[in-house]
Order: C-alpha cells, then sequence, then structure tokens
C-alpha cells in the first residue's frame, strides 16, 4: 500500500492511504453491513509525531486495514500519541479504546458527550432505549415490531465493553496537536450533543465529522441521551460554522470537498425545505410523525418509509419527529400527547 494524492480514487471508500495536505492523510475504514460503507480515519504527523481524528469501528478487518496505512506513512498503531474523536458513536470511537488496551495511546473526546458514553459503557441499558420510547411516542409501532426481529423482544447491551473514558474531555478553544500544529476545537451538537469540529486554520482545513457530510443529510440526535431539540441544535452549529471563514472540508463518510460552507448552504436549504413539507403534511391530515414520515420520499432517490430497512425508518421517523418538534417549538404547530401518543396539528 502506497499513499496517493485525495481525489485519485473515483470510490471514496476503497481501502488505502490519500494525502489530503502535506502531513495530513485519509484513511477510509470499512463498516460492515452499514449503509455509509466506510469511515474516514485522518491521520496528522510531522514525522515524528503522529495523531489521529476519530479511530474506526473495533472489528479485527478495520484493525489491520488501519495498521497496514499507518505502515504506508512509516507509521505503526503503537505510534499513534493521540485519538481526536469528534463524537462517540461507535465507528469514530471504539477502536481508539481497543487499541489504547493495548498500546496506551490517549483519547480525546467532546465533554458533553460524557452522558452518552456514560449509558454507551453501561452493560444494564440498551442503548438505543431512548429511541424505542421515542418511536412509541411516534405511533411508530410497526418499526419497533420490525426492530425486535434484529434486537428481539427484550433487547440486550452486547457491546457495553467497547466504551470506555477518554483520558481528556475536549472543550471549545485552541489546542496543540503536534509540537508545531494547532487546531481549535469547536461544540457543533445536533448529531449528538457533544459532537465537535476540528480546524486547522494554518493549513485550511475543517474535520468535519459527522456534522457536515458531502453527500447525505447526518442522523439527527440519534444517541442514548437525547437532546430536546437536536434539529434546532444543528441548524444553529450549521450556521456557526458558516460564519467562519470557509475551509476544504475532511468529512467522515465521503469524499473531502473543496468547501464547507456550499455544503452547509444546501444543508440549510434541505432543512427548510423539509419543514415546510412537514408542515404541509400535518395540514394535509398528517397527525403523528410516523404517518407524517410514512408519506414523504427518503433519501436521494426518494424511497417510501416501508421501502427501507428497519434501522432506517427508525431514523426517518425520528427524524420526523425532530422536525415537527422544532415547527411546535416556533408556534408554527400545536403538540399534545394524547394516551401515549404524540399528535400535532395546526395552530
Amino acid at each position: 500500500m502506497e499513499p496517493l494524492p485525495e481525489g485519485s480514487n473515483s470510490n471514496w471508500a476503497d481501502p488505502g492511504v490519500y494525502e489530503v495536505a502535506a502531513g495530513v492523510y485519509r484513511i477510509p475504514l470499512p463498516l460492515p453491513n452499514d449503509a455509509l460503507r466506510a469511515v474516514n480515519v485522518y491521520a496528522i504527523t510531522d514525522g515524528t509525531n503522529l495523531v489521529l481524528v476519530d479511530s474506526g469501528w473495533a472489528l479485527t478487518e478495520s484493525r489491520q486495514l488501519l495498521a497496514d496505512a499507518l505502515k504506508a506513512i512509516d507509521a505503526e498503531l503503537g505510534d499513534v500519541r493521540e485519538f481526536l474523536i469528534t463524537h462517540v458513536h461507535r465507528d469514530h470511537y471504539t477502536q481508539a479504546v481497543a487499541l489504547r488496551r493495548e498500546f496506551g495511546n490517549r483519547i480525546a473526546l467532546g465533554k458533553l458527550e460524557q452522558p452518552s458514553l456514560d449509558a454507551s459503557a453501561n452493560p444494564n441499558q440498551f442503548p438505543m432505549q431512548a429511541q424505542l420510547d421515542l418511536l412509541r411516542l411516534s405511533d411508530g409501532h410497526e418499526v419497533i415490531t420490525a426492530l425486535s426481529k434484529l434486537f428481539g423482544s427484550e433487547p440486550r447491551h452486547t457491546e457495553a465493553n467497547l466504551w470506555e473514558e477518554p483520558d481528556e474531555w475536549l472543550t471549545p478553544g485552541r489546542r496543540a496537536v503536534l509540537p508545531d500544529r494547532e487546531f481549535d476545537v469547536v461544540h457543533t451538537p445536533g448529531h449528538t450533543n457533544g459532537h465537535v469540529v476540528f480546524v486547522d486554520g494554518a493549513a485550511n482545513l475543517l474535520f468535519s465529522g459527522d456534522h457536515v457530510l458531502p453527500h447525505i443529510t447526518p442522523s439527527i440526535g440519534f444517541q442514548p441521551v437525547p437532546a430536546e431539540l437536536p434539529l434546532n441544535d444543528y441548524l444553529d452549529s450549521l450556521r456557526l460554522v458558516r460564519g467562519m471563514p470557509d475551509r476544504r472540508m475532511l468529512p467522515a463518510h465521503g469524499p473531502v470537498t473543496g468547501s464547507v460552507h456550499a455544503r452547509i448552504d444546501e444543508l440549510l436549504e434541505h432543512h427548510r425545505q423539509r419543514l415546510e413539507t412537514m408542515t404541509a403534511q400535518i395540514e394535509a391530515g398528517a397527525s403523528t410523525a410516523f404517518e407524517a414520515a410514512s408519506r414523504l420520499g427518503w433519501t436521494r432517490r426518494g424511497r417510501k418509509l416501508s421501502e427501507m430497512d428497519a434501522f432506517n425508518q427508525m431514523l426517518a421517523v425520528l427524524e420526523t419527529g425532530a422536525h415537527l418538534d422544532l415547527l411546535v417549538s416556533q408556534n408554527k404547530l400545536a403538540a399534545e400527547n394524547v394516551d401515549g401518543i404524540r399528535r400535532y396539528k395546526t395552530t
């Protein structure tokens, strides 16, 4: 395996090492049985010191590919001084924990991820329980039935040992990464409560994690401890980054792109249109998040809710609920809980 220039491969998820900028390499790692296909880990090196942004999912295949990729830049797994993690989801965090147990690498994670990390590390708490509760509130019993075929009627947490506390809880501000390189840590809640992005101002790079992705819209608030209005948090975070200087975007899923501003503008417009569509669905007679989601098209192909797998049906219903609840907070819709179901109506 030899480093290649970024953009030299038409498929961003293909294994390899891609040089993004001087001393910065993109390393796609596999996500088996996941529509995302891969997660980008970024290696930052000065030839002596090595830091990684995100780590991948703790899988044997992922570990081997990461080891092979680091070898291509004359490094080994034990050379990683620190993992800077954008958020606590397993495809970003868990391989760092596994490698720390073996090599003692440091881990740094956003401070506001602590409640979700504590829940993820609790073997007595099913990490998706909050989502199942929200599905019930959304009248999404059909989705719960489909999910029960995957997790069982009494789901258990079988991966709690993959999570441990980081060595450092990150807060917003400037932080040394290498002896001659600094990042700005920017808190960007929405995808998760404690999500952070890293800005390398000197190199004009923004490591966007799952906050801004080039081809898909990130899931909103999918975490063990949900926010009250995750979409509001997300839109505020988009505007925060939009107000910063434009930079090259280094996302967790998808290829590197030239302008984070351009993609943020697309995402803000997408959610503006989606909010209008949600309002129209309630005006047309839908009264629950599940009912509204069932009337909408999903993905770039406009698929019906029933055509998607159970996990993505869940994400769609919860995203619909997040849009509807934001409209309620803006007094554009009203809502009340009736017999355990949250029902929406026009004002």
